[in-house]
């Protein structure tokens, strides 16, 4: 089978003709969870951290945003969760299709616009976001919470990347059997808007978060420090051994470094763990996902690209949210051990 609608599209970008919402050609739409409206609860952080920061994570929002976000007392708007049914769909190379109307999902694997079209599926639902499959963070709060919404629509679909070295692991202990597809022809097809902090969506994380602690003893212990090294975006914090050291002697934390670990470990550390500290990024996302309510996320940030996108699960989830803003040293960022135990301090017990 083969389709034209990728070369129709790259003709129409060529002249300069934008594409059509995807959600404008659903031939149904409909509610699953409603939006509501909640007060932001202010961070925890100690004088002038605000002050240090030199940049701005776009990915979080505005600088304006992110400080009413950690200054909180304003009201904020959760959208409502939606489903969107589309008929005579394509997903071909990262890129949904429908008509005139098309989403890229990740960037194309291939130079020039690929037709042919492997296989055929009755009735599938899309899960995965483009955030999700670039960032294992995003997958793991967004792509997998969504999967549920998924798999009681149709058969549960993803892109055919790459996955990382922890996805195989999360998706066996979560009971996630997507379909991995490079190029289908759905006769029908659901999306979801599910970018809301709702309830619905906060009852869909914990699910998850029980799902993992289910599988390993649970108990209550101070703290988790997650190591973040030299992975991903640079984000090096040179004396990060020294604060995971000081609150494993001080405070009693354990220390997981999750790139020499597999699921199984990284639950069995963080399941139980109170408070979640460490440099912000993708790799806080494990002991995020088994913070129970009541907990805290205390995140280390780079004075150059300051990030508070965790702070909506936490306000959503009835966790508490600190950070500390490092200071630039070398080719990264050092932060003072005492302001790390102070921020704790200010924590709820």
């Amino acid at each position: 089978m083969w389709s034209t609608l990728p070369i129709r599209h790259l003709v129409r970008r060529l002249a300069r003709i934008a594409p059509l919402d995807l959600k404008d050609r659903a031939t149904r739409s409909w509610e699953i969870a409603p939006g509501e409206i909640s007060i932001r609860p202010k961070a925890y952080f100690l004088p002038n951290q605000l002050e240090r920061v030199t940049g701005w994570s776009r990915l979080a929002g505005t600088r304006v945003e992110q400080t009413r976000s950690v200054c909180g007392g304003e009201p904020v708007e959760h959208a409502a969760t939606r489903g969107l049914l589309l008929h005579d769909a394509f997903l071909i190379d990262g890129v949904l299709y429908q008509e005139d109307a098309c989403s890229h999902l990740q960037p194309r694997s291939h130079r020039w616009p690929q037709t042919r079209v492997e296989r055929e599926i009755e009735r599938g639902a899309v899960y995965c976001t483009p955030g999700g499959n670039r960032y294992f963070a995003q997958w793991l709060m967004d792509d997998c919470v969504t999967y549920a919404l998924a798999s009681a629509e149709g058969i549960p679909v993803t892109t055919n990347q790459a996955v990382g070295a922890h996805t195989p692991g999360y998706e066996e202990w979560l009971d996630m059997h997507p379909c991995r597809v490079q190029s289908a022809h759905f006769r029908e097809l659901v999306i979801f808007e599910d970018f809301g902090q709702n309830r619905d969506k906060h009852a869909r994380f914990r699910t998850l978060g029980e799902k993992l602690s289910s599988h390993v003893p649970v108990q209550p212990y101070p703290g988790v420090f997650i190591i973040r090294g030299q992975t991903g975006q640079s984000r090096l914090l040179t004396n990060e051994w020294e604060i995971a050291g000081r609150l494993r002697e001080n405070r009693g934390f354990r220390i997981l470094d999750p790139i020499k670990a597999d699921v199984p470990s990284v639950v069995e550390c963080c399941a139980g763990a109170r408070v979640v500290v460490g440099v912000e990024g993708s790799g806080l996302i494990h002991g995020i996902l088994l913070l129970p309510p009541g907990g805290a996320v205390l995140t280390l940030q780079p004075p150059g690209q300051f990030s508070a996108i965790y702070k909506d699960l936490t306000d959503r989830d009835h966790q508490h949210f600190g950070f500390v803003v490092g200071h630039p040293e070398g080719q990264g960022f050092r932060i003072d051990c005492g302001e790390v135990e102070r921020t704790l301090d200010l924590l709820p017990s």
